[in-house]
């Protein structure tokens, strides 16, 4: 174990890839991988989607630091099929992508914490360590980013909303909600601005629409809204 490595009293699974395309930020990596105790022989190295893949078919990954920004496609992928054929696989997002969606993809994807390149080392390495461990490695900004999040969801799906759907799901008749959100698309709302003027989460309205959707049979914001107007549910 090098001389300025951290304290390890965990297992050191491996082997570990390393999937980066930045020469930089892998070397970066890499180097902090050898502070926790793995050794250069421990550790696979990938710059693509398809050289992850290969890494993957080969070899028993234990731990993979994956970054999603690939030059021939998105992390995101090798994060599901890795997951898919081995759920013990820790899997962390190291990453320059910040956006809410692309947080929730990759954690719901299989990835066990999701950190990003602009932070200190020892901030990243002590992200790493804490998912060896068993931990959730998670990006202060998007832990309160998805506090955030969640703590929109119980106001947006309560009381009435919830009573109202609860009702109307087997008759096929859309809930108040659904109804006004309907309105605002009819009006030529995008998401984000109906969430904004309800006080919603952006993926709550999404839901009501999906549920619009399912309630009259269509697959489009555009059949959604001739079918509504057609049977008389809003002007």
């Amino acid at each position: 174990m090098p001389a300025d490595s951290v304290h390890s009293p965990f297992l050191l699974r491996a082997p570990v890839l390393l999937l980066e395309d930045e020469p930089l930020i892998s070397l970066r990596l890499e180097g902090l991988l050898l502070r926790l105790g793995y050794t250069r022989d421990d550790l696979v190295f990938a710059s693509t989607l398809a050289e992850g893949r290969a890494c993957a078919a080969r070899l028993p990954i234990a731990v993979a630091l994956v970054d999603l920004g690939l030059p021939d496609g998105n992390g995101l992928e090798l994060i599901a099929e890795m997951h898919a054929a081995n759920r013990e696989c820790v899997i962390v997002v190291v990453s320059a992508w910040s956006s809410e969606d692309t947080i929730l993809a990759a954690l719901r994807a299989g990835a066990v914490g999701y950190v990003l390149k602009e932070r200190d080392d020892l901030e990243v390495l002590l992200s790493i360590r804490s998912a060896l461990q068993g931990g959730a490695a998670i990006d202060p900004f998007i832990a309160r980013r998805l506090i955030q999040e969640f703590r929109s969801q119980p106001a947006a799906a309560s009381g009435a909303d919830i009573d109202s759907d609860a009702e109307t799901e087997s008759s096929g008749q859309l809930s108040r909600r659904e109804t006004q959100i309907l309105r605002m698309v009819a009006e030529g709302l995008g998401n984000r601005e109906i969430a904004e003027q309800l006080t919603l989460s952006r993926h709550t309205v999404e839901r009501h629409i999906k549920h619009v959707y399912r309630k009259l049979r269509v697959s489009s914001r555009t059949k959604a809204i001739h079918t509504a107007r057609v049977s008389g549910l809003i002007n």
